[in-house]
């Protein structure tokens, strides 16, 4: 199996421009390696590029390249908190990024009404 291209120049704009528009400042991102189960039917671990950044109410998000042109995404609070967009694969990277960030704002906006009715 071929190595995973790290992100190029082009994607990396695309997230931060992103950000940038989502969190109206600059957010420190850290490009980082993982190991991700490709195949879902397979125990085989392959190393993949990913970039991670956190936000200010503590949510760690990751995007994850699993190919050339193909991206995973999730967010996490904690170990036990990991949550997905309900896509498996992008193959657009603006609308990973974007749905990514949505899914997530959602989910806080739903924990804040929950916990304000209590």
């Amino acid at each position: 199996m071929t190595a995973i291209p790290e992100f190029n120049k082009n994607e990396l704009w695309i997230i931060q421009d992103t950000l940038k528009q989502r969190y109206r400042k600059e957010i420190e991102t850290d490009l980082v390696d993982i190991e991700m189960r490709l195949n879902p039917h397979s125990s085989e671990l392959t190393p993949c590029p990913a970039i991670y950044w956190q936000d200010s109410d503590g949510a760690n998000f990751v995007i994850t390249k699993v190919g050339e042109g193909r991206y995973r995404s999730q967010f996490f609070y904690r170990v036990h908190q990991q949550f997905g967009t309900g896509v498996e694969v992008y193959t657009d990277l603006t609308e990973c990024v974007v749905t990514l960030l949505q899914v997530q704002a959602d989910h806080h906006a739903k924990n804040e009404a929950e916990a304000a009715s209590k």
